[in-house]
């Protein structure tokens, strides 16, 4: 899917939006006739409440949009979400949600995943608001747009090979260099955690490494957690927690999208994007709790639970990444149900011992709407990830705080790299919002983009 915008403004209809608060005021700038067909229309200016204001012939005049108490800076997608056919221009809207923001919003809310089941095409376009970069607007949309299209396609048609597919198919868009190691090859490349993970499924499992940038330019390092289907392997999940396991890819999703939206917007990094692509199945050569491997960086890890795979092939693409030693390396990943339970589904935890990285990354993601909160590297649970008679266990000996182990144990792989920093994401929607809409969602993709822009 791809995001476009109107030229012109001629014959655009203008849109209007209003809090709550500012419903009076609001309406002493409308023409009488306007305002006075929302006072009869009992329109309050709550949130999400929408009005088609018609001219003296009943075509649309204009639309106005309640924002309630204007927390939400994407309000305005309920415009694209919900107009019929037209072409339109943000007229009277507030500061904050209008603008980039407004453009944002409208672009987000155009989205549809129509793979399985056809809609008809609504031709809504808008004209772009005076000074905002449409190109960098399009882009951001397009990327969050890739990233929910893998979530959302089911993993009868999203597995290791296809994720490939996605991630060759991006790579030849923007010019850059991809490589798989695929299969039994793993373990003579050595990524015997990824190969052990990724074996007992008929799919092989598979490293996708994408390579785009100047040379001598500041490495940036994305690793993606790409489980396309959690049984949860012998340690088998309930089949109610397997309904939504087809967004357990949803980390790589999120890196190939901002890996999208960095090399169209050409900035000036030697990026890096590895995904280790899994497929954590049961038969009988399926890893075993009890079993210990030796890991890419040399430390051995005892699985305590099959079910705690992501760390484990994580490990092996963090320790690749890390040799190189990047400036900023990125991991992100569906990783603990913890994390949802300590911050819920719109508020994504997040890892760092860079103070100036974490300050810096939970300021863009602020500014640009994309949430989340950081948790703390607490040293004080080290202890609950060493194994009994290995270096490491998958399955930490502590019910507790199982965000901040497994992120813990991930940052026993990082050594070398400048900055790291862990993001732990649902890669799904559970409340519906103007512009996200129940379902897939590339948690983070959009702060992450904002932090690589304004530093790079």
């Amino acid at each position: 899917m791809h995001v476009s915008f109107a030229k012109g403004a001629r014959g655009a209809i203008p849109l209007h939006a209003v809090a709550q608060a500012d419903l009076r005021k609001f309406l002493a700038r409308r023409a009488k006739r306007e305002a006075a067909w929302l006072k009869s229309s009992g329109f309050t200016g709550r949130e999400g409440e929408l009005r088609l204001v018609p001219d003296v012939s009943g075509a649309l005049a204009c639309a106005v949009l309640g924002l309630g108490k204007a927390t939400d800076a994407l309000a305005l997608a309920a415009f694209s979400e919900s107009l019929p056919a037209g072409t339109y221009r943000f007229d009277d809207v507030p500061a904050s949600v209008g603008g980039a923001n407004g453009a944002l919003a409208w672009a987000l809310g155009t989205y549809a995943f129509s793979r399985y089941r056809k809609k008809p095409a609504k031709n809504v376009k808008l004209v772009i608001p005076a000074g905002i970069d449409a190109d960098d607007v399009t882009r951001i949309a397009d990327g969050v747009f890739l990233g929910r299209d893998l979530v959302n396609t089911p993993s009868n048609d999203m597995g290791p090979a296809e994720l490939a597919e996605a991630a060759t198919t991006l790579a030849k868009q923007h010019g850059a260099k991809i490589s798989i190691v695929e299969g039994d090859a793993l373990l003579k490349a050595n990524y015997p955690l990824i190969h052990a993970v990724g074996r007992a499924s008929t799919r092989a499992p598979r490293l996708i490494d994408i390579r785009w940038g100047r040379k001598g330019a500041p490495k940036v390092t994305l690793v993606g957690k790409g489980v396309c289907f959690d049984t949860g392997g012998l340690d088998l999940k309930p089949s109610s927690a397997m309904l939504t396991m087809k967004k357990d890819m949803g980390g790589a999703a999120v890196v190939l999208a901002v890996a999208h939206m960095a090399m169209d917007a050409k900035l000036d990094i030697d990026l890096r994007v590895l995904i280790p692509a899994v497929e954590n199945s049961v038969s009988g050569n399926a890893y075993r709790p009890g079993d210990v491997f030796l890991s890419r960086k040399g430390l051995t890890v005892e699985i305590g639970n099959t079910d705690a795979e992501g760390r484990l092939v994580l490990a092996d693409g963090l320790a690749e990444a890390d040799h190189e030693k990047p400036e900023l390396l990125i991991d992100v990943a569906t990783l603990t149900g913890a994390a949802r339970s300590a911050t819920g589904m719109e508020l994504p935890p997040f890892f760092t011992d860079d103070e100036t990285l974490a300050a810096d990354f939970a300021a863009r993601a602020n500014e640009v709407q994309d949430f989340v909160w950081r948790l703390p590297l607490w040293r004080g649970y080290e202890s609950a990830i060493s194994g009994s008679i290995a270096d490491l266990t998958n399955n930490p000996d502590y019910n507790l705080a199982g965000a901040i182990t497994a992120a813990l144990f991930l940052n026993r792989f990082v050594e070398n790299a400048k900055s790291w920093m862990h993001l732990d994401i649902p890669a799904w929607v559970d409340r519906p919002k103007p512009g996200r809409r129940k379902g897939a969602e590339a948690n983070t993709a959009r702060a992450i983009y904002a932090l690589l822009k304004a530093r790079y």
